[in-house]
């Protein structure tokens, strides 16, 4: 038995299910909706959404744990929401913009601007970028998009790279 797929989830206060071809999970911050997949059953039981799959196939087996941490996502996007935070190092580089569009200064010979997504907010702060939303895998693939613009080169740490990601720093040429 899958040991995330067994584990029920909790419906907090504020927060409707409805299960049919696909799940739709209504909370105070938005609306998302989760497809059903193949194998597994869905099922409300008050205020816990419980999952289960029909047999012991391989297929099955990975669809356990799948849909329940798609579900739980969606359940955590809708109440308190995701983010990620990004952090721009480099001498010269600038960040500037709104909730939906950003401008940055990457040591490129133009400016590089990114919009986001609709459900998406930007939020900059000096050289800090924040990437917030309820959708888990957007909020991560936005995060994803904006970091390949400049990744962390290894010598000076120049780029752009995640607030808890630890750079590991080359020591260069050696001068005679």
């Amino acid at each position: 038995m899958s040991r995330i797929g067994k584990l029920p989830i909790a419906i907090p206060a504020g927060v409707t299910i409805t299960v049919g071809d696909e799940v739709t999970v209504v909370g105070p911050k938005g609306e998302l909706k989760v497809p059903c997949l193949v194998n597994v059953t869905v099922k409300q039981d008050g205020d816990q959404l419980l999952v289960t799959r029909k047999d012991d196939e391989q297929v099955s087996r990975a669809n356990h744990g799948l849909q329940r941490a798609l579900l739980n996502n969606a359940v955590v996007g809708v109440t308190k929401g995701f983010e990620k935070k990004l952090e721009i190092n480099g001498v010269g580089f600038r960040l500037s913009g709104g909730p939906q569009e950003i401008e940055m200064s990457l040591g490129f010979s133009h400016p590089v601007k990114y919009k986001a997504p609709a459900g998406i907010t930007l939020t900059t702060n000096k050289m800090e970028l924040t990437v917030s939303g309820i959708d888990k895998q957007a909020v991560g693939q936005v995060a994803a998009e904006i970091r390949s613009l400049k990744k962390p080169e290894p010598y000076k740490g120049k780029g752009i790279k995640y607030a808890d990601e630890v750079i590991l720093r080359k020591a260069g040429k050696a001068g005679k």
